[in-house]
C-alpha cells in the first residue's frame, strides 16, 4: 500500500510539472503569425482562410491561407491566395502564390 501511494504522490507531483500554453497565449501566436503573413503577403487587403495550421514542434512551421486582390494594374484586382509558411524558430513568414488551390469556375 505504501508503494502505490508513493507512485500515486510521485505522478502527482510530475503531472502538475506539464505546462500547456493557455488560450490567451495561442490567441497571441497566432496574431503573430497572421501580421507576420499578412506583411509577407504581396495582396493587397489579404484576409485569412480560416485558421492556422500548427504542425508539429519538429517540423517547425504553421501554414496560413492568404486571399486578396493582387495590386498589379495589369491584374485588374483579380482575387489571389498565397500560402504563407511561419518559421517558428525565426519567427519569418514565407509566401508562395496559390491559386491551384481555388477550383476552377465552370462556364454554364
Amino acid at each position: 500500500m505504501k508503494n502505490a501511494a508513493l507512485t500515486l504522490l510521485c505522478l502527482t507531483a510530475l503531472a502538475t510539472q506539464a505546462h500547456a500554453s493557455s488560450p490567451d497565449a495561442w490567441a497571441a501566436y497566432d496574431k503573430t503569425v497572421l501580421v507576420s503573413c499578412t506583411k509577407a503577403s504581396g495582396l493587397k487587403n489579404a484576409k485569412p482562410v480560416g485558421n492556422a495550421a500548427q504542425f508539429d514542434d519538429r517540423v517547425g512551421y504553421s501554414a496560413l491561407l492568404l486571399q486578396g486582390q493582387y495590386p498589379q494594374k495589369h491584374m485588374k484586382g483579380a482575387q489571389g491566395t498565397e500560402l504563407c509558411l511561419y518559421n517558428k524558430k525565426s519567427k519569418t513568414a514565407y509566401v508562395t502564390e496559390w491559386d491551384s488551390i481555388r477550383p476552377a469556375v465552370q462556364a454554364q
